[in-house]
């Protein structure tokens, strides 16, 4: 297991590369450096073509909230700031609109460095008000995913698709976002929704940060809506594992791409600012 050391000068090679800018920064990396690099390297990356991934923070028992639904402080303060750094890497984060109304996130990167990522809610059935926090205009891009014809504020992009069952198909939501010019998604939750993108095939790699503590009961971390019977048939990602500091994330390659993708940032040429 590596430890990651995010240095300021990581975190500008890191943005440099988001941007497909060559980075100023020189000298030698140390080994934690050379972690933090690989670890958010494939996020930062625009010239491998579409990336979605999901990040879930939970306990060692595996959930991500108490019983009574108290999900505030599941991570510890270096799994926020991790994931913090991956919606300053990414062009949106994706949330159902369950987590839009029970956590009312703001969905903005405040921990580190970086510009606010588009934000995208799936609502089938319109429930989000238009005065929930993550529609607030800071000048980031919100979109609403949605099945029904409901109008929402100025500013708001809304894409309507056709449903099944009740429910919008995450193919479908990935090829209209692709179309709207996002090559590189956060789906942060719930689970529901990330259980719905895993099982579907759609992403390129999951995240799973876990911090030491046990909650013993309350909402677990990913349920498929089809669950594996067989341990044989079991999802058997290629992995790799950080220590953040205060949490351990699990960093899961679930395409072929994926791995091609774990190329040391701190080796690769200038060709990058050509890109």
């Amino acid at each position: 297991m590596c430890s990651i050391d995010v240095t300021p000068r990581v975190w500008e090679r890191l943005l440099a590369v988001r941007q497909g800018l060559a980075c100023a920064c020189c000298g030698r990396w140390s080994a934690g450096e050379r972690a933090a690099l690989a670890l958010y390297g494939p996020l930062a990356r625009r010239d491998l073509g579409p990336v979605t991934v999901a990040q879930i923070g939970q306990s060692l028992d595996g959930r991500v909230a108490t019983v009574t639904g108290d999900a505030r402080d599941v991570s510890g303060p270096d799994g926020l700031a991790h994931l913090h750094r991956i919606r300053a890497l990414v062009d949106g984060v994706v949330i159902g609109v369950r987590t839009a109304l029970h956590d009312t996130p703001r969905l903005t990167v405040r921990l580190c460095p970086g510009q606010n990522p588009a934000r995208i809610v799936i609502d089938p059935q319109g429930r989000l008000p238009d005065d929930a926090p993550v529609l607030t205009d800071d000048g980031a891009r919100r979109i609403v995913v949605q099945a029904v014809e409901k109008p929402r504020p100025a500013g708001v992009t809304v894409i309507r698709l056709r449903p099944r069952d009740g429910q919008l198909d995450p193919a479908e939501i990935l090829v209209a976002l692709h179309a709207e010019g996002f090559t590189s998604l956060l789906v942060e939750g719930g689970s529901i929704t990330i259980a719905r993108f895993l099982e579907a095939g759609l992403l390129t790699r999951l995240q799973v940060a876990i911090a030491p503590l046990l909650i013993g009961g309350g909402p677990q971390g990913l349920t498929l809506p089809s669950p594996t019977a067989r341990l044989a048939e079991a999802i058997r990602p290629d992995m790799r594992v950080f220590s953040l500091g205060s949490d351990v994330v699990f960093d899961c390659g679930l395409t072929p791409e994926a791995m091609s993708a774990t190329e040391p940032l701190h080796l690769q040429s200038e060709r990058l600012s050509r890109a």
